[in-house]
């Protein structure tokens, strides 16, 4: 008997833990989301936490071919006379987050020969969006979409337009909560 009460305790222990499993979310320590890799390109979902505690959505795009750099936040969502297309991380419709501000760059784009083709220099660069997250002290599950397009090395790879990646965020009190 005593057995059974230690392994039901156990049990619900166990439980109880995975209900209420706050993230390890902390100022310079991003919680990992999602991920998707396509057209020679790695799109990496975090959720991160700055000092004055904002919640940012951040996606790290890296290019997985030397010299290769993605285009700018900026152009235009067809490109600039069809080249290129925009560096995005947005928001489904629907989502129970919230952009409370503009998406932010990691670093800035040049422009190109071509008037108003901006691109990111070869290499990673990271966009983030201010976020509300959803209400509750449970975890939801959420989608967010990414357009990119990769080019390098006289070759462009094509257009990766509003892909889906799914994500399991927290719900705000469990980040907000001491």
């Amino acid at each position: 008997m005593r057995r059974y009460i230690h392994i039901i305790c156990s049990l619900l222990l166990v439980i109880s833990s995975a209900c209420s499993l706050r993230p390890n979310l902390g100022v310079g320590s991003p919680l990992d989301l999602g991920s998707s890799t396509e057209n020679s390109v790695a799109v990496a979902i975090t959720l991160e936490l700055d000092s004055a505690g904002q919640v940012w959505l951040a996606a790290t795009f890296t290019p997985l071919e030397p010299d290769t750099h993605v285009y700018s936040k900026d152009l235009p969502r067809n490109g600039v006379d069809g080249l290129g297309r925009p560096s995005l991380l947005e928001l489904v419709p629907g989502s129970q987050m919230r952009a409370v501000g503009p998406l932010v760059e990691s670093i800035l784009a040049n422009e190109t020969d071509l008037d108003g083709l901006l691109i990111y220099p070869a290499g990673p660069v990271t966009l983030r969006l201010p976020i509300s997250l959803p209400p509750g002290d449970g975890w939801v599950e959420e989608n967010v979409s990414v357009t990119y397009m990769a080019c390098g090395n006289g070759s462009c790879r094509p257009p990766v337009i509003g892909k889906i990646i799914p994500v399991r965020v927290p719900g705000t009190e469990l980040v907000m909560k001491p």
